[in-house]
């Protein structure tokens, strides 16, 4: 299927989101939920799998959408269609803080491997598909587990990832190792495997656990500097217990009002 080429303007600075401009006739697919408006003479379809697959028949249908329940996305994408006349536009939200980065599939060699919810939006043509991991331990160690997302084509495609973005260009030979969690997309070359931190009292107390990704060239390798799971597991811990509240940088820690000192001067006997 034609890859449909498209204009567009990312906008904003920690939370972005990405202006889409749509030729009449032109699509843009978009994953589930990630709308964040769309002018007047733009149809939105919902479809199994992505936009890539629903002219393949039923089978088509039913290929894509397995695709991306063995991935954990929805099974639906939304397809976003210029039925009107003239230029339109469609924006599309990250989920939260972080970049967004257009991918160029066709100066890519047409496929693109990424973390599991690194897809944003694309180009009508762009398929989604999954990629396996082929080492049983990089399966089982490398933090994206045995399935991440491929994204094929010769046009545009954007993925999110957290906090700062940084690309890398490995040359043959060449070995990077970074936390598992900071891996948002490599080129289809860049050997993925794991490697063993070397040392017990590191990998125990280290905090950066027991297996690094070791990503080897030729290739590109984009990073992220704030993993969602990283965000997640800070908010959790600095969240309120039992209801009561924290007092950021005071001396009396949990002695706030849902504290200690907060259950004493409010009565509570317990």
């Amino acid at each position: 299927m034609a890859m449909d080429v498209v204009d567009f303007e990312i906008k904003g600075a920690e939370m972005q989101f990405v202006e889409v401009e749509l030729d009449p006739g032109e699509a843009a697919i978009g994953e589930a939920g990630s709308m964040m408006f769309m002018e007047s003479g733009i149809d939105m379809d919902t479809v199994f799998g992505d936009g890539s697959a629903q002219q393949g028949g039923l089978f088509g249908k039913l290929l894509g959408a397995g695709k991306r329940l063995i991935t954990g996305e929805s099974i639906f994408t939304t397809v976003f269609t210029n039925k009107g006349q003239g230029k339109k536009r469609v924006a599309f939200a990250a989920p939260y803080p972080g970049k967004i980065l257009p991918m160029d599939l066709s100066k890519l060699g047409g496929t693109l491997i990424c973390q599991k919810d690194a897809f944003l939006c694309a180009a009508r043509g762009v398929s989604l598909g999954i990629a396996f991991q082929k080492r049983l331990g990089t399966g089982f160690f490398g933090g994206e587990g045995f399935i991440m997302e491929k994204l094929e084509g010769d046009g545009l495609a954007f993925v999110h990832a957290g906090g700062t973005i940084v690309r890398r260009e490995l040359k043959a030979g060449e070995s990077l190792l970074i936390d598992t969690g900071c891996v948002v997309a490599y080129t289809s070359e860049v050997d993925f495997d794991i490697q063993y931190v070397g040392k017990i009292k590191t990998a125990l107390f280290g905090g950066e656990g027991l297996f690094l990704a070791r990503l080897s060239g030729p290739g590109q390798v984009w990073l992220q500097s704030l993993p969602f799971s990283r965000l997640a597991s800070r908010i959790f811990a600095a969240a309120p217990q039992r209801g009561g509240s924290r007092e950021e940088g005071s001396m009396l820690g949990g002695f706030g009002a849902g504290g200690l000192l907060g259950s004493v001067l409010g009565g509570d006997d317990e």
